[in-house]
């Protein structure tokens, strides 16, 4: 980076050539956010969405006066408070397309230290970064002047940050749009050139034997057809290959596999290839016999075009990976209340005017220790959990959400048409219906939670807050399927109680853990006994019979309860304190 003689950063930019107008020479937001998102920025503010066009990287010092141009990304250097919030007005006046300040990411007001070194020459130390409240005044500044807003990083460098981004704007100029996608249409020209290098009709399919791409030609055999029409390889001759051994052998290397003609099936004689990355398959490429021979040297170049179609799969499998790891990424931060919901604007309606809600799964049977083999098995099965509640979810309303974080999935439900009340009975209903087909398909324990609905999207992490308190509760101790905070407020303020007591030791009673050391010592059950004639309130009978035991053996274990520990039951606080470490205790 160039510093002038007062080490302030020049600002590096080249204006739009005029000549070039219309062509789109930049990268949409969303793509720039792809190379160079999580663990770099975050989205703060999109209230144009993430399709707006960057054509350029600048710096801009709040000593400078904003010199931005339209497409331009705007990082903020040294700017905080009323100039950061004016340079981002101003940047949006000029039309940027977004505009980058460093933000800590627990947005903690007094950092002492600035995240990147000063320049030499710089005799003032950096500002502070912006505190929570100031977050909340840039976010807001940015919505009202139309701008995309990022927090960067602390641990960021402006130079390496501003190298990055230029670096992607770059490559999308040189190599232009047609090449930043379409893998599909790669493939088919792929495949037109395989079958001129083979002198043969290509298909090329997918592991799950999907047709992606083909050559045209005639000559063609009934199994082609079919794949063709089909777009996936009929069954019926699929299982002749399994069983004549050429899945296993494509699968299991990367020679060319002849298959024999079948004139009785309508099978002509083909060549296969396996596409591997590495040890994975990825598909296979076939080659059918036209009417003449296969071209001399057709092998070899069967085993070179395996090659490029494994990265032609490779970069498409990337790309939609990568886009709806992009989605996740950004409904997590809005479920978490780092982002808001105009962020999501490009893939999903969201009206800021209506309530919205969310619902929150996870598997409830099977908690403890697990073995390695078992968090795998846990993990398919939250997979296959996230994609049943997808289409269930999908069916219910199109355009809700599904995400997985921290080991559970989320649903928001945005839009709500209907009044609240309904609305939360409505997704309810759903959740029940979700839980009940994941059981039968999963085999295991899953609960589910709703929270509330929220007057705006941009306060959906209250909801998904709450549905994370009663699917707590619920792992805990609550024996429910499917329940909203309505339904066992009790249940999860004093679970909400009793994890506080656990984080606290000095809030312990010690005549309650004396009791707890006679019971282990003498092997007693006075403990037990006691929390059971507590939780009947005192009523002696019916404690008995949920211990099973004689209303007098009760009656002595209570007060030999009182006695050993020095607890007064007829003291109000002590009895309710007694009560809460012992359900404490029970829990642990």
């Amino acid at each position: 980076m160039d510093f002038s003689d007062h080490g302030t950063p020049q600002q590096q930019h080249t204006p739009p050539d005029p000549d070039k107008a219309g062509e789109n020479p930049g990268v949409p937001l969303r793509q720039l956010l792809l190379a160079v998102g999580d663990p770099l920025v975050d989205v703060l503010a999109a209230p144009a969405g993430l399709d707006v066009q960057v054509d350029n990287v600048v710096i801009a010092d709040p000593e400078d006066e904003v010199d931005a141009f339209a497409g331009d990304l705007v990082l903020l250097i040294g700017a905080r408070g009323a100039a950061a919030r004016q340079l981002v007005r101003a940047a949006a006046e000029r039309g940027a397309a977004a505009v980058a300040v460093k933000v800590n990411a627990a947005a903690r007001a007094q950092a002492e230290e600035p995240s990147y070194p000063p320049p030499q020459g710089w005799g003032a130390p950096a500002p502070a970064r912006p505190s929570a409240d100031e977050v909340g005044l840039l976010r807001g500044a940015a919505r009202d002047a139309g701008v995309a807003l990022l927090a960067v990083r602390p641990d960021v460098r402006w130079d390496q940050l501003q190298a990055l981004c230029r670096s992607v704007v770059d490559d999308a100029r040189l190599t232009g749009e047609t090449d930043l996608g379409e893998s599909a249409g790669d493939l088919f020209s792929l495949a037109q050139t395989i079958a001129s290098l083979t002198g043969g009709l290509v298909a090329i399919e997918d592991a799950a034997s999907r047709v992606l791409a083909y050559s045209s030609g005639e000559e063609v055999d009934e199994l082609r057809r079919l794949s063709v029409l089909g777009r996936q390889g009929p069954e019926q001759y699929l299982a002749l290959l399994r069983e004549w051994g050429v899945f296993s052998r494509l699968r299991a290397g990367h020679e060319v596999v002849h298959i024999a003609e079948h004139p009785e099936l309508g099978i002509r004689p083909r060549m296969a290839v396996g596409v591997h990355a590495g040890d994975q398959p990825l598909g296979t490429i076939w080659v059918q016999k036209g009417s003449g021979p296969f071209a001399e040297g057709a092998e070899e170049a069967l085993l070179g075009a395996a090659r490029i179609t494994a990265l032609h799969m490779l970069r498409h499998r990337t790309e939609v990976t990568a886009g709806l790891r992009l989605r996740e990424d950004l409904l997590a931060g809005l479920l978490e209340g780092r982002i808001e919901a105009a962020a999501l604007a490009d893939s999903v309606e969201v009206s800021p005017e209506r309530p919205a809600l969310v619902a929150a799964f996870s598997l409830g049977a099977g908690r403890g220790p697990k073995s390695e083999r078992n968090r795998s098995g846990l993990e398919l099965q939250r997979r296959r959990m996230a994609d049943l509640i997808a289409v269930h979810t999908a069916a219910y309303r199109k355009n809700a959400l599904v995400t997985v974080l921290g080991g559970r999935i989320y649903v928001l439900v945005p839009d709500l048409r209907t009044p609240a009340a309904a609305a939360e009975a409505s997704v309810l209903a759903l959740a029940r219906k979700t839980v009940e087909a994941a059981r039968g398909l999963i085999g295991s324990g899953v609960q589910a939670a709703v929270g509330s609905p929220v007057e705006s999207p941009d306060d959906i992490s209250q909801s998904r807050q709450e549905a994370d308190r009663v699917l707590d509760a619920m792992g805990r101790d609550l024996d429910a399927d499917v329940a909203t905070i309505g339904d066992v407020r009790a249940r999860v303020l004093v679970g909400e109680t009793l994890a506080h007591l656990r984080a606290n030791p000095g809030l312990r009673d010690p005549r309650v853990e004396a009791l707890l050391r006679h019971d282990a010592q003498s092997d007693s059950d006075l403990v037990r006994s006691l929390l059971a004639y507590l939780e009947a309130f005192g009523d002696v009978r019916a404690a008995a019979e949920h211990l099973h035991i004689h209303p007098n053996t009760l009656r002595y274990r209570v007060r030999r309860a009182e006695a050993v520990s020095g607890i007064d039951l007829a003291e109000p606080d002590q009895r309710l304190f007694t009560h809460l470490q012992l359900l404490m205790e029970r829990d642990r």
